[in-house]
């Protein structure tokens, strides 16, 4: 059984088939499901899709792009979907400077704040970093982040950034980029992260993995990331065993049961 640690199943392009999409999700074998908040209306939305499925749980917060749209009242309203049982983490949150939407100043204010209500909610952070990686570390390390832990999702970085991830007690999560030609480097990162240490999502709709690149991606190709990691690992892993060291470590980051 597999667990989809990254997904946005609010997006409109599953409006037509959500149930569908997520009952294929359930024959590939995906057990569970995170779907993430990126501003508040989103996280809104993820928090109420966990309360309609019992294999859906939630993430809240404000992705780095978003960051200007903060208003007055956001994170009070975070504080209550916090109270949520079906919220285990607080994000995707972090830094992207390849495009700017918010100025890197805000970036970088917002994701203090945000650590900060993180830890004072006790929830792991879902960390998306993007030609920001020394701000991002040094960010994490100077408001104590390893105190919740987290996970770099969608990783894609380089192997000093994996390195000083892992040094801080977090996950690293791989995508479908894992099965793309170009990623020989990140498949190396991927071979000599611990074992203990590995999550898997498709990041869907976007990242569609090979074989299906050109198409809309969806959580039933998180079975592509799994069988990319195991073949990584070449004979010594199955991925039988992939889907279970990856879905205890899922659990036991996000504490579900």
């Amino acid at each position: 059984m597999l667990i989809d640690t990254h997904t946005h199943l609010d997006d409109p392009r599953y409006d037509e088939d959500r149930d569908a999409m997520l009952a294929r999700a359930r024959e590939a074998g995906v057990e569970a499901f995170v779907t993430i908040g990126c501003d508040l209306a989103t996280s809104r939305s993820a928090v109420a899709l966990a309360d309609r499925h019992p294999f859906v749980y939630a993430s809240i917060g404000v992705h780095p792009h978003e960051v200007r749209h903060i208003g007055d009242g956001w994170y009070d309203e975070f504080r209550r979907l916090a109270a949520n049982s079906k919220v285990v983490a607080y994000g995707e949150i972090g830094l992207d400077y390849h495009y700017n939407h918010s100025s890197p100043k805000d970036q970088r204010e917002r994701f203090r704040e945000q650590i900060q209500l993180a830890r004072e909610l006790r929830l792991p952070v879902i960390i998306h970093t993007r030609e920001a990686q020394e701000d991002t570390i040094t960010i994490l390390k100077e408001e104590k982040a390893s105190e919740v832990g987290g996970v770099f999702h969608c990783f894609s970085g380089d192997a000093w950034l994996a390195k000083d991830a892992l040094d801080l007690g977090f996950y690293l999560s791989f995508s479908g980029i894992l099965t793309f030609q170009n990623a020989a480097m990140l498949r190396e990162i991927a071979k000599t992260t611990p074992l203990d240490r590995v999550l898997i999502e498709t990041d869907c709709p976007y990242l569609t993995p090979v074989p299906h690149r050109g198409k809309r991606n969806e959580p039933a190709f998180v079975a592509h990331v799994a069988g990319q990691l195991a073949a990584i690992h070449g004979p010594a892993l199955s991925l039988e065993q992939i889907a279970r060291l990856t879905s205890e470590n899922a659990k036991r980051l996000f504490r579900i049961a």
